[in-house]
């Protein structure tokens, strides 16, 4: 049971990472990895807000959150829509991404500094015995709140007219602006939504093991194989795949220890690669970008 409550976990972070990152590669069709420093940022802002404003424990997490929403905007508006204007290819805004990444990292670093901060009131979290596995509430309102805000996110894209505005953006954002969309706008709130998601992550894994500048980067990597074994346009499989890269990585530490947790990630998306690329149920990130 240990076992499961620990993939569980484990699964409701790669999940907020890759649902929010598959919105943003849907709508501009480029790795965008400064979702990983986003996912990084929204924690320090938590921690900026209570311990240095003064805030609230949960006054710090909204504004958090909404910070997080804020800085993803911000690189679309600032980065990403100047170089689509410019009409750059996929490989310069990736590189784009790349830099905002390492340039927020930095950012955080100098201002924060680069030793392990925490938002926790204690250092041993209280946990709880369910059905023999121990668990604390922060990782139980990480498997919550991924579920709930996951199952919000599918129902509005499938639902709602903004969903329907957001599929068609996806698919022919020339198109969607015949049609009446505005391609700009739909594809400025994508960010904020995705931003957000990540930012709920990033806030949950530092109250459940403390934050580090660099602590992005696995989650970042781990919600991108996600979007490519579970299918770029899937929630479901995102779903799929996040629980089954969360039960890899967590047998693979019962039976050879921590080392070898990232290694079976990479040889999970390297297996659906050459077996089946298109992903569970979904499309590849492939045939998504052309």
């Amino acid at each position: 049971m240990q076992l499961a409550a620990n993939a569980l976990v484990a699964a409701g972070t790669i999940l907020l990472v890759a649902v929010g990152f598959a919105l943003v590669f849907g709508m501009v069709r480029f790795f965008h990895f400064a979702h990983g420093v986003i996912f990084t940022a929204a924690a320090y802002l938590a921690f900026v807000f209570q311990t240095w404003v003064g805030l609230p424990l949960i006054a710090a997490v909204v504004m958090a959150v909404v910070g997080a929403a804020v800085i993803g905007c911000a690189i679309e508006i600032g980065v990403y829509r100047p170089l689509r204007a410019k009409v750059a290819s996929p490989l310069v805004l990736l590189l784009a991404s790349l830099g905002v990444y390492v340039v927020l990292q930095n950012l955080i670093s100098v201002v924060c500094g680069d030793d392990t901060k925490q938002l926790r009131s204690s250092e041993i979290p209280e946990t709880i015995n369910i059905l023999g596995a121990r668990v604390t509430w922060v990782q139980l309102a990480t498997i919550a709140v991924a579920v709930v805000l996951v199952a919000t996110l599918a129902a509005v894209v499938q639902k709602t007219r903004l969903g329907q505005a957001m599929r068609a953006v996806a698919d022919d954002p020339q198109l969607a602006s015949v049609s009446g969309i505005e391609s700009d706008r739909i594809i400025l709130l994508t960010f904020a939504i995705g931003s957000a998601l990540a930012g709920v992550g990033g806030i949950l894994v530092a109250f459940d093991v403390d934050m580090t500048p660099t602590m992005g980067m696995n989650p970042l990597m781990l919600g991108m194989i996600a979007v490519i074994v579970g299918g770029v346009r899937s929630i479901p499989g995102i779903v799929l795949a996040a629980l089954l890269l969360a039960c890899a990585q967590q047998a693979t530490v019962w039976v050879f220890g921590s080392a070898w947790q990232d290694a079976v990630a990479f040889l999970v998306l390297l297996a659906f690669l050459l077996v089946r690329a298109r992903g569970f149920v979904g499309r590849g990130t492939q045939e998504a970008i052309a």
